[in-house]
């Protein structure tokens, strides 16, 4: 299921000067369709994801610093302007479901639930968990399918088992009629079968096919010539 068709940056070319449009990937971006229910986003660091999805998801109505779209709290304001810039294109299907997942403030997504009394949809308070652990139970607990899930860097508290469960639980998402759009450096994650990937680069934003990404080669050179790297890396 799609969700969120289209995005597309209604500022003029000529006006786009100061941060975000510093970054070169997020100055040309003019349009992007998704027309797969599960969206990849990568790049180097720097290269603008993370501040193209956390504009995606302001604009479809979540909290800049993650959560559902009831969450309505501040710890500090660090997003761009972006949203302001983005017009979403929705298709004629409805999410009933939604949540936005920022790794980098999700211990503040973890207090706010714990102030608004709503740990049981999560299996209890998240702070007894573990960073990794309180990722999976939104997961598999709080997400319930016919949603709309916006993720970056989940990967960031899992280990790699967890993130082979996570594909797993995504599928379930799936085939409930899900969407999802997630920005990540994961070689696991973007092994995902059938999923569009886009790239953030110094020539902008292009499709790029799995065995394409730096991610998939730089790991599997590493991984193929651990020595051989260390060497490089002037480590032996």
């Amino acid at each position: 299921m799609i969700y969120i068709s289209k995005i597309r940056n209604l500022k003029p070319k000529k006006e786009r000067k100061a941060y975000p449009y510093n970054i070169k990937a997020l100055r040309n971006l003019t349009e992007l369709e998704f027309t797969n229910p599960i969206t990849f986003i990568v790049g180097e660091n720097g290269m603008g994801k993370s501040t193209l999805v956390e504009a995606i998801a302001i604009q479809a109505g979540f909290n800049p610093e993650g959560g559902s779209r009831n969450f309505n709290f501040e710890t500090m304001s660090s997003h761009s302007a972006l949203f302001e810039d983005l017009k979403i294109t929705r298709t004629a299907w409805r999410n009933k479901d939604g949540y936005f997942l920022r790794a980098e403030s999700f211990y503040n997504v973890a207090s706010a639930i714990d102030n608004y009394g709503v740990q049981e949809f999560y299996g209890g308070s998240l702070h007894h968990c573990s960073h990794g652990e309180s990722f999976m139970a939104l997961l598999h607990t709080r997400l319930k399918g016919k949603g709309l899930y916006i993720f970056d860097e989940p990967e960031s508290a899992l280990s790699l088992s967890r993130q082979m469960n996570m594909m797993v639980r995504m599928k379930e998402l799936l085939n409930q009629d899900s969407q999802f759009i997630i920005a990540t450096h994961s070689p696991i994650l973007l092994a995902y079968p059938g999923a569009e990937i886009w790239q953030l680069d110094e020539k902008g934003m292009h499709k790029v096919a799995y065995e394409d990404t730096d991610q998939y080669r730089l790991t599997k050179f590493f991984l193929n010539n651990p020595e051989r790297m260390l060497k490089e890396l002037d480590l032996l």
